[in-house]
């Protein structure tokens, strides 16, 4: 016997919907639609834009012009990715969509067609659900009864001195060098330009003044973090942990500016030596080094980098002073090598020496330190695998698409802004050691701006001494 199978949803068919008719669609509810379509008055939709922002950004886009004439050109300011099922992260625009306009859109396109001897910049962008629209109360990523008041097209027009656009209008063909932020509609299918990205990140190197100012404003930020965050180590010890000491430093830089410029690092002891202790899950000890390595990030996407590493007790132990004594020597060497004309690898190499001859001078390197320092030999490394310094700027190692002649093998310039970071890292783990010296780690960062005439510390008012460190921790704030 055969089944009439005519009346059964086959697999290419969907199977109708059953609903409550008490909770029906409310895009489907005349009623609903109808009462949502008016009596809504006119917010506020400016965008709020740093003062001087979007000049800056014009200024940006015609080194851009100049730097890759004839050329069409599109940035991408990407979408904020899933976090688990129907949540996003919070949007944090693509660095170079920000150096170009100066605000964060998310799924904006920027596209500079080439006009003349230069460019004429199109923001294409999506618009914002207002009332009216259905969208308005049915979209939970731009409409405006969930996300509050956005700018629209003539508003960021206005703002941002651009000629603007609707994102459905965008066309970018394979002629087009691009980027394309995270998952930025329109343009993720078309090549990635690393011509394009290089040029940015190359551009990117010299700081404006307008950039300079925001640089600053997030390293003053920072060492105000730092003295907040500080000031909770007896709660971190009593229990709160390390993630106490985290959260507090992520809640200031939230409140200060944008939030922390990356993942804040906040390791006690033997996690101190973990270069990248993100997770923060351990106990704060009361007898250890604890290394905080934290940066707050402004509204305009500028961050800091900063690293100091303090005795949870208030006072070094005579083993942890002397391995601070050793990085704050290798610091401040370094910090002398850094200065307009000098190569890049100058204050590497400095800080690297006085390292190597300490590691000698205590018996850790079983070979010179001229071996040591050979390009065969590199012994010292075991104890600092990561470099000495990099830029910082949008991103807290910026102009990291930068070819490697432009990077490191060019000469500091005015306008740069570089941290220079010396470590010594002794792993808990690392039988090759003395037992006094496991499980240490300190770092020193600070911020530094390449002037015409030498270098300025940013991050000078956090000490680099473990006298000053010490005596700072006791200062009352």
């Amino acid at each position: 016997m055969s089944l009439d199978h005519s009346h059964a949803p086959s697999a290419s068919m969907p199977v109708p919907e059953e609903r409550d008719p008490r909770m029906p669609r409310l895009t489907l509810a005349p009623g609903f639609v109808r009462t949502m379509g008016a009596g809504w008055g006119d917010p506020d939709r400016s965008p709020a834009l740093t003062p001087g922002a979007a000049a800056a950004a014009a200024a940006h886009r015609a080194r851009l012009s100049e730097a890759l004439p004839g050329r069409r050109l599109s940035v991408g300011a990407g979408r904020a990715p899933v976090r688990a099922n129907d949540t996003v992260y919070e949007f944090r625009a693509d660095s170079d969509f920000l150096w170009l306009v100066g605000a964060p859109i998310e799924d904006a396109v920027l596209v500079m067609e080439p006009a003349g001897s230069g460019h004429v910049a199109v923001l294409y962008l999506p618009a914002p659900f207002r009332p009216g629209d259905e969208g308005f109360f049915a979209s939970a990523l731009r409409g405006e009864l969930w996300v509050g008041p956005m700018p629209g097209l003539a508003e960021y027009a206005e703002a941002l001195s651009l000629r603007t656009r609707p994102l459905e209008e965008l066309h970018v063909d394979e002629g087009t060098l691009q980027l394309a932020g995270t998952a930025s509609p329109g343009i993720a299918s078309v090549p990635r330009s690393t011509e394009l990205a290089r040029t940015l990140s190359e551009l990117r190197m010299i700081k404006d003044p307008w950039e300079i100012a925001q640089l600053r404003a997030a390293v003053d930020h920072t060492v105000a973090g730092f003295a907040a965050t500080v000031g909770e180590i007896p709660t971190a010890i009593a229990g709160g942990g390390e993630r106490w000491l985290q959260g507090t430093f992520d809640r200031h830089a939230r409140t200060a500016g944008n939030g922390p410029g990356y993942a804040t690092i906040v390791g006690s002891g033997a996690r101190a030596s973990i270069l990248h202790w993100v997770r923060a899950e351990g106990a704060v000890d009361p007898e250890a080094a604890l290394l905080l390595d934290m940066g707050v990030e402004e509204r305009t996407g500028y961050t800091a980098d900063i690293t100091r590493t303090f005795p949870a007790s208030g006072s070094f132990t005579a083993v942890q002073r002397q391995v601070h004594d050793l990085v704050e020597r290798a610091h401040r060497a370094a910090l002398a090598a850094v200065g307009p004309g000098r190569a890049w690898s100058d204050f590497h190499v400095a800080s690297m020496e006085v390292l190597a001859q300490g590691l000698h001078d205590w018996g850790l390197l079983d070979v010179s330190v001229d071996e040591a320092m050979s390009p065969d030999g590199q012994q010292h490394r075991r104890f600092i695998v990561c470099g000495v310094g990099h830029h910082v700027g949008l991103d807290v190692h910026d102009c990291a698409s930068s070819g490697y002649a432009a990077y490191q093998g060019s000469a500091m310039r005015d306008g740069m802004v570089l941290a220079v970071e010396p470590g010594l890292y002794f792993h808990a783990f690392d039988e090759s050691l003395p037992p006094e010296l496991r499980g240490i780690g300190v770092r020193l960062e600070d911020d530094v701006l390449i002037t015409g005439t030498g270098a300025e510390v940013l991050s000078s008012a956090l000490p680099i001494d473990a006298t000053g460190i010490e005596e700072w921790m006791r200062t009352p704030r």
